[in-house]
């Protein structure tokens, strides 16, 4: 009889499986699209838009290259402390299963976006609005462009509404990496914050 994976093992599993899935989608928008270039997925509301970040989730920028580097190093980090959390907290033994996945989701969205700051760089030519990026290179080790490509512009505010009129709702492109924190981060405060009350 086969033997059964431990916790540690489909928790890497599923680690591995969602940073591939995000590196899928970035190289191939990266490699298919220009800069700026979208198409609709579900109506209007829901598009492919590539767009690329120098710095923090959600487009969010952070003190030019020096900051790039004080960035990286921080999401290296703070990579390696939430693998340290999860391997000390399976070892525990009594953690509730959805604690493990909650961070495992945290940890592979931070790593998504930790690769491409790393390498991107390094292996690909620069997007721009009239060319296709292929294999090359357009910036230094740790200096690499995020890759965003989900938009979804629910709606527009009415111009009646102050500060937000003729604005949408929601601007921010983002990625799969992106996904993955957030979805995690939530499902934790929502289900599991009495563990980290306790805590």
């Amino acid at each position: 009889m086969a033997r059964r994976l431990s916790k540690g093992s489909w928790l890497l599993l599923l680690g591995v499986l969602l940073v591939v899935i995000d590196q899928v989608i970035k190289v191939l928008v990266k490699t298919h699209m220009t800069l700026g270039e979208h198409f609709p997925v579900l109506g209007n509301w829901f598009q492919i838009l590539f767009v690329e970040n120098k710095g923090m989730a959600f487009g969010m920028a952070f003190g030019g290259v020096v900051g790039k580097y004080i960035l990286t190093l921080f999401r290296i980090v703070l990579f390696g402390a939430l693998c340290w959390w999860i391997s000390s907290l399976i070892k525990r033994g009594n953690v509730p299963t959805g604690v493990l996945v909650g961070l495992t989701l945290i940890t592979a969205g931070a790593f998504g976006n930790i690769v491409d700051c790393l390498f991107y760089g390094l292996v690909f030519t620069e997007s721009t609005y009239d060319t296709v990026a292929t294999l090359g290179s357009y910036a230094p080790f740790m200096q690499g462009k995020v890759v965003d490509m989900f938009y979804f512009p629910l709606w527009t505010w009415p111009d009646w509404v102050p500060g937000l009129g003729g604005h949408i709702f929601f601007e921010p492109v983002f990625n799969f990496a992106d996904s993955c924190v957030t979805c995690g981060a939530i499902y934790l405060i929502l289900f599991h914050w009495k563990f980290f009350a306790k805590e």
